[in-house]
């Protein structure tokens, strides 16, 4: 089971955590972008990139017996700042159907670029399985 950690004066993160406490096997998911299992881009768009990397992540996650329950941490790569914040709406709605809770220590960083010319977002996880 995870636990969400959260000091008692502090108010609640809207959309992630402060930190997740979790003990088990650890799953570690490269950063995975919005292109499908054959390496296409369907999309020039932020929240449809997010959608379908968020999709990849469950791929391998499932791969180690693992689903959205078990992610503990993420990291989000994002090449634009602003076009991610426009496209919160489209990434929360996208979130919740995929993932479904937020009790998951995350970070966000605007980068340069990404290795891949289309992509716009890269999302790495670290997810925990109990034992």
């Amino acid at each position: 089971m995870n636990t969400p950690l959260l000091p008692p004066t502090w108010p609640r993160p809207r959309g992630y955590a402060n930190g997740v406490l979790a003990s088990g096997r650890q799953v570690h998911v490269a950063g995975m972008i919005g292109w499908d299992a054959q390496q296409v881009f369907h999309s020039d768009d932020f929240g449809e990139q997010t959608r379908q990397a968020l999709q990849n992540v469950l791929a391998v996650l499932a791969e180690a017996g693992a689903g959205p329950q078990h992610i503990v941490r993420m990291t989000w790569y994002v090449t634009d700042r602003a076009a991610y914040r426009a496209a919160l709406p489209a990434i929360g709605r996208h979130f919740r159907e995929l993932i479904g809770h937020y009790d998951i220590a995350m970070t966000a960083v605007q980068v340069v670029a990404l290795m891949e010319d289309r992509a716009l977002v890269e999302i790495e996880v670290t997810a925990v399985i109990p034992e």
